[in-house]
């Protein structure tokens, strides 16, 4: 059974006046506006503007423009009544479909009229499936051969830094500082210092994929000012993890040259049960005109959709994902199956230009997105803030068996202060012949 223990209700400090976070928040505020031009917030773009007013500390960002589709569901009752970061139902228009795979009675599938091709899955997966994910992002798949962000400027430990961390909490002598690759490597001269350069890749597509598939991908230099650091606190600076063809951030494109690991058959089940679950006819029935010379693709997505590529994404709840279009799949129009785990997270969808108003949506663990067809693929998306303290009851050790509960801490630990995304998608269309030698 269960334990009889409830879960902490958190809270964010953030909503509370007389909080040392509240007061700090509003002192940083006042300082980095007192001398701004007024009329700053004129030049900003629609979905720029938004990007500010969701990842601002303060004031405490209002959530009642925010699509919550939790209370769609009586058993999320409990994230509702945490009374923390809750938007409304009413606060975009959407519709329910029906859903196509019978045996997913009680799951439902929403459809956003104002952004088509995007369909939310809410409470998709499973409280099991849920936490199966989570160890499977951290434990089996951050580390050796999949690299991660660490691996570019640390010499990581082979098992990763998570098995690492598992084990220094056993044995203190366990916790290993780890070196930066900067102290011996030649390239670390040549970074150039000064703010990131941001990079306009070409879009990929079967014109253009020739070009980009023999571009040089050099390794990106190791950072010349990180510093030797225990494994405790570099797990903290985790970002992600790559799945399948290997993603170059250097020149946003993949690197084919690298092959593709294999992808995880729990993680290939979740995205193609959740395309699978989905009646296209509904969604894009009429519309073959627009699908251009490969011709009306979704009619066909129960067979052939098949994620190979992706990135884990561990957000602190400090981080945020600014606005940004995909662009690095040839395939241009399959699902992009999109999972969340631990923290809710508000995020943004708007359309081909920064110009259009996005449609908010605040999406909780469990939530599956997906992005499809060729305009939702190619809209401006981003997750402009993590929201603190909404790690749900089913995710912390109090909800579990007795037994269960002292293996899952070091997860509830981590989580408290995170949100993990799995994104996958699809990067050749049915029938493209890379010429590639795997």
């Amino acid at each position: 059974m269960p334990s009889t223990t409830s879960p902490a209700i958190p809270t964010s400090p953030l909503l509370h006046p007389d909080s040392p976070a509240y007061r700090k928040a509003r002192r940083q505020y006042y300082k980095s506006t007192k001398n701004r031009n007024a009329e700053i917030d004129h030049e900003w773009t629609p979905f720029r503007a938004a990007e500010k007013r969701y990842k601002a500390r303060f004031p405490p960002p209002d959530l009642s423009g925010v699509l919550d589709l939790a209370s769609l569901y009586p058993g999320r009752s409990h994230e509702i009544q945490q009374g923390i970061w809750t938007g409304r139902l009413d606060a975009v228009e959407f519709r329910e479909i029906p859903l196509k795979d019978a045996s997913l009675s009680g799951r439902k599938v929403v459809i956003i009229p104002s952004v088509p091709g995007l369909v939310i899955l809410p409470s998709f997966l499973t409280h099991e499936k849920q936490r199966e994910l989570a160890r499977w992002a951290l434990a089996n798949h951050a580390h050796h051969p999949n690299e991660t962000n660490l691996d570019i400027h640390y010499h990581v430990p082979h098992n990763g830094v998570w098995n690492q961390w598992l084990k220094a909490r056993e044995v203190s002598t366990e916790d290993i500082v780890v070196e930066p690759k900067a102290i011996e490597a030649d390239s670390a001269n040549s970074s150039t210092p000064g703010p990131r350069q941001l990079v306009n890749n070409t879009p990929a597509s079967p014109a253009t994929y020739s070009d980009i598939s023999s571009t040089p991908k050099p390794p990106q230099a190791p950072s010349p000012t990180v510093q030797p650091i225990p494994c405790s606190a570099l797990l903290y600076k985790l970002r992600w993890a790559n799945i399948g063809w290997f993603y170059h951030w250097g020149t946003k494109q993949y690197d084919f040259t690298k092959g593709k690991s294999v992808i995880d058959d729990v993680l290939r089940q979740v995205c193609r049960s959740a395309v699978a679950a989905v009646n296209w006819d509904i969604i894009y029935g009429g519309t073959d005109p627009q699908w251009g010379e490969s011709g009306p693709e979704w009619k066909s997505w129960d067979a052939t959709y098949e994620p190979d590529a992706g990135i884990v994404n561990f957000y602190q709840v400090k981080d945020a994902l600014m606005g940004h279009v995909d662009r690095s799949e040839v395939c241009t129009t399959s699902p992009l199956v999109s999972v969340s785990l631990g923290n809710a997270a508000v995020f943004l969808i708007g359309g081909l230009t920064r110009d259009t108003e996005p449609v908010p949506i605040l999406l909780r663990s469990g939530d599956v997105v997906i992005m499809s067809g060729p305009a939702c693929r190619r809209a401006y998306h981003g997750v402009p803030r993590i929201l603190e303290g909404t790690l749900p009851p089913h995710l912390q050790r109090a909800s579990l068996k007795q037994d269960e509960q002292g293996a899952w801490q070091p997860y509830e630990d981590y989580l408290h202060t995170t949100r993990i995304n799995i994104n996958v998608r699809q990067v050749f269309p049915k029938g493209f012949d890379p010429g590639i030698v795997m």
